[in-house]
């Protein structure tokens, strides 16, 4: 009884094995669509990154060359050059202005010894960071500006810097426009 049930199962697939074959053949050619139509849009949303990235650093060399440009005030009979120059700020006064929210180890009455110079470096959008404690070098790190937006985009509030000291993001953005790009 069981060999004659056998006979009958492989009997029924061999019968439909053109089904089979054709219903394999259907489902290999969707999938070559889906992969092909994959494959496009892969390659659309890779030109429109390129685009994008073209994008912004044309808008961060606006931004560089916008502020070094000749700038003639009412009154002045000669142009000047504005030069882009470092800032200097103590951890009070970027205290006092929210930028600087804590510095881990040190009191906010010893904020007055810190020392934070902020500086535009040769690429643009990227600002050299130094840090003095009572006159002595500590620290140098490179800050990019179009890492700050994307923290601000993301909704991140707060970031540290040299792993101490903690940074309102928005404020920072703020006054890196303010001191460097005159937004």
């Amino acid at each position: 009884m069981c060999h004659i049930k056998y006979k009958l199962c492989l009997f029924q697939d061999i019968r439909n094995q053109r089904r089979y074959r054709q219903r394999r053949k259907a489902e290999l050619v969707k999938l070559q669509q889906t992969n092909a139509a994959l494959n496009s849009k892969t390659a659309f949303y890779n030109v429109q990154i390129d685009y994008y990235n073209q994008y912004i650093k044309t808008c961060m060399d606006n931004l560089a060359s916008n502020k070094g440009k000749l700038s003639k005030k009412p009154g002045d009979t000669k142009a000047k050059k504005s030069k882009q120059v470092s800032q200097k700020y103590t951890a009070a006064r970027l205290h006092e202005k929210g930028v600087l929210i804590e510095i881990e180890d040190l009191q906010t009455n010893q904020f007055k010894n810190v020392i934070f110079e902020i500086s535009p470096s040769e690429a643009v959008g990227v600002f050299d960071v130094k840090a003095k404690f009572m006159g002595v070098h500590l620290e140098t790190l490179q800050l990019e500006y179009q890492d700050l937006l994307q923290l601000q985009y993301e909704g991140v509030a707060v970031m540290k810097l040299f792993d101490r000291a903690t940074i309102n993001v928005n404020l920072l953005i703020f006054l890196l426009n303010k001191k460097f790009y005159g937004k």
